[in-house]
């Protein structure tokens, strides 16, 4: 792999409370890598390391093969970062703070062309105080993009957009990585997760709990099917449900729930048998495995192994300050570590909403 993006045991501590625990990923060139987990997990704390922002309390990093903390002269005119609020004088316009930005900015794309991508050229005369929370955060995007960056990193770049607008940012961020734009995106979306991301890191209490391609990470949940038998039905009646790839089933109040690796092959079986034996299943509901369930059954299964951090810690502080447009522009298998659409957003909790 020619990784952009490169941790090594990296850790970092907020008065004695760490928030990285000591966390290894790779992003390639052009990659669009994803790193999600509930408030506190750990992301912001571990893209201000990844942006040079701070030092970490251990282990490494590298972007675009240098410390993005000491060597930050060598990679900030390299990088896009667009931060979860914008810190811009309120009575600026769109236009003005756009230019500010570009005189900042080392071989900055036209300020026209910058509005144009984040449909912000209609708006180029409001004042930033005017703007709704959706339209700044597409002015936090435009002033990521100013730079034409190599490596775009992008803290949670949806939040407050309507869904036209969430779907009108994805394909910008699809167009930029097909122009060979390496994105690190955090979000609390999973659906903007499996929609956008190559591979995805989940991370709970400032561990990676699993990492790998969406559909790998998917993959290791089981399939469910449901069903209600007929009260002169038993579920002792069916075939053998071994035989028929289940790992797991209940019956409770009637309602016979089953889980299986092969989906297909469970529910033609059991379609088959009820289709000879001339029985009803009713309310019958067969699904695949979500995102959203990997990360619900991730998080419970840290919570059962326990934490061996302090969970009163500050954990992972949200970001606040001015975005910065910083400059100019394998083989993926799944790894786990022990115990843990739709638009669902991931609360703090850990619960999906």
């Amino acid at each position: 792999m020619n990784a952009v993006i490169e941790t090594i045991g990296l850790k970092r501590s907020y008065r004695g409370f760490e928030a990285v625990r000591g966390i290894d990923f790779t992003v390639a060139r052009g990659e669009l890598f994803a790193l999600l987990g509930t408030n506190g997990a750990g992301k912001t704390s571990t893209l201000e390391l990844l942006e040079g922002q701070d030092v970490p309390t251990g282990g490494s990093v590298r972007v675009l093969g240098h410390d993005p903390f000491h060597d930050r002269g060598k990679v900030r005119h390299r990088i896009g970062v667009m931060l979860q609020e914008g810190g811009f004088p309120p009575e600026l316009t769109v236009l003005e703070t756009v230019r500010m930005w570009a005189g900042c900015t080392t071989g900055a794309r036209p300020v026209d062309e910058a509005l144009e991508l984040t449909s912000l050229s209609g708006r180029r005369a409001v004042r930033v105080k005017q703007l709704s929370g959706g339209e700044r955060r597409r002015l936090d995007l435009a002033l990521a993009l100013l730079g034409r960056p190599e490596v775009l990193f992008l803290d949670e770049p949806t939040t407050g957009l309507d869904a036209q607008s969430r779907r009108d940012t994805w394909d910008l961020i699809r167009e930029l990585k097909a122009q060979g734009t390496t994105v690190l995106l955090t979000t609390h979306y999973l659906e903007e997760a499996e929609q956008l991301a190559d591979r995805l890191a989940i991370m709970h209490q400032g561990l990676i709990a699993t990492t790998g391609r969406v559909a790998d990470v998917v993959a290791e949940r089981p399939s469910r099917i449901s069903f209600e038998l007929p009260r002169d039905r038993f579920l002792g009646e069916l075939p053998p449900l071994a035989a028929m790839g289940v790992t797991r089933h209940s019956d409770e109040g009637g309602t016979v729930r089953l889980e299986t690796r092969d989906l297909q092959r469970t529910a033609t079986e059991l379609l088959s048998w009820a289709h000879h034996a001339g029985v009803t299943l009713h309310a019958l509901d067969a699904r695949s495995a979500s995102l959203e369930e990997a990360f619900m059954e991730i998080a419970k299964g840290f919570e059962d192994f326990g934490n061996p951090g302090d969970h009163g810690g500050p954990g992972d502080p949200g970001r606040h300050g001015t975005t910065r447009s910083t400059g100019n522009p394998g083989n993926h298998g799944t790894t786990r570590t022990t115990a843990n659409t739709r638009t669902t957003a991931i609360t703090g909790n850990g619960e999906t909403r």
